[in-house]
């Protein structure tokens, strides 16, 4: 909205062309999508408290019980910081930017499907395991065949720390882009199980992707460092840093010991984003390095629950997810937290090299 109201002024008054730049842009999402999240967070935190929200704690994680009644649903929160940010400092007539944001919304719209019908049953279920993928897979779906006919994007597979190599996967690239959307999205909601442990590395993820999205924009440097160019992408860039002020804003409130938690509505709708991030900047293999982290935590449900039905009871972790093995070992819940986030730092730099490493 200001975009579009102060770029014009720009030929009369030089200071306004500083708005045609990303990198400001970016930079002002960042700042008013943190600052939006600081000052309403104390309220929304209110508001569900007297819709009574309240987060529901198993009996097998007996070590939560005093978290049990903390408000949920906070991923309403980052919508909304979100939705204003990029409404403030985005090109709005980008297709980019709206086609991340119905993603965004759509994965969102989805857990809080799943959210409001667990406050309303006592049991805490939701709704069913295929409802949930079937809706995930709608939307997923949507995003893929709008990516799959624009004729700028194509449907090669690009291949980390290898110089132009890519593979491409015609019609079979769309089933593969809904996979990564969705199991992102399952991931960031399997790892969403401490206070703060989801939230900090989605938003180192966050801004990975946003300098691949920049470069990908960026007919210069894209060539330069062998990445695909997309005319247009570029603009997700200030998507990403409202994403990345949104998360941090949330992680202030979030934070152990945390006063509120994201809720399938916000799990969801970061993992879903997060993959649709990476396949917009042709990235999707370098998902699984910057988001390590959830793809471990997401390896450890599988192998527990496949040992357990092949040994008939037997365990590889103590509990899963990861997590709550080290939970259950006597570290320290703010221990794993801060080592996971360092472990997500870390990758988030491996992810990055492949810039150089091409």
């Amino acid at each position: 909205m200001l975009y579009h109201l102060l770029v014009p002024l720009s030929s009369d008054w030089i200071f306004f062309n500083v708005f045609r730049y990303l990198s400001f842009r970016s930079l002002a999402a960042l700042i008013t999508a943190l600052l939006l999240s600081i000052l309403l967070g104390p309220r929304c935190i209110a508001w569900l408290r007297r819709l009574k929200c309240g987060q529901y704690i198993h009996e097998d994680v007996s070590g939560h019980a005093s978290k049990a009644g903390t408000p949920t649903m906070g991923g309403l929160m980052i919508l909304c910081v979100f939705a204003v940010s990029i409404l403030l400092w985005s090109d709005l007539t980008n297709r980019y930017v709206w086609q991340t944001f119905f993603v965004f919304a759509g994965f969102g719209a989805v857990g809080l499907w799943d959210d409001m019908v667990k406050l309303r049953n006592q049991k805490n279920r939701g709704i069913s395991g295929r409802r949930k993928m079937a809706g995930q897979i709608c939307v997923a779906g949507i995003a893929m065949v709008q990516l799959y006919l624009n004729p700028d994007y194509g449907s090669q597979l690009t291949i980390p720390f290898f110089k132009e190599v890519t593979i491409d996967l015609g019609l079979f690239y769309v089933p593969f882009g809904i996979f990564v959307m969705v199991a992102a999205s399952n991931a960031v909601n399997l790892t969403d199980g401490l206070d703060g442990l989801a939230i900090g590395p989605v938003i180192v993820a966050c801004l990975v992707f946003s300098i691949f999205i920049y470069i990908t924009g960026n007919a210069r440097l894209s060539s330069y460092l062998l990445v695909p160019y997309m005319q247009g992408v570029g603009e997700v860039t200030v998507v990403c840093a409202a994403l990345v002020g949104a998360g941090l804003g949330f992680l202030w409130f979030n934070a152990y010991p945390a006063q509120i938690f994201m809720g399938d509505v916000g799990s969801l709708s970061l993992g879903g984003v997060l993959g649709y991030l990476a396949l917009l900047c042709k990235q999707e293999l370098v998902l699984s390095v910057v988001g390590g982290l959830f793809v471990a935590e997401t390896l450890s449900v599988i192998l527990q629950v496949s040992y357990f039905r092949w040994t008939g009871g037997k365990r590889i972790f103590r509990m899963a997810p990861l997590h709550h093995h080290f939970e259950l070992k006597g570290v320290p819940e703010s221990k794993i937290i801060i080592r996971f986030w360092i472990t997500s730092i870390l990758l988030g730099l491996v992810a990055l090299s492949v810039l150089k490493l091409r």
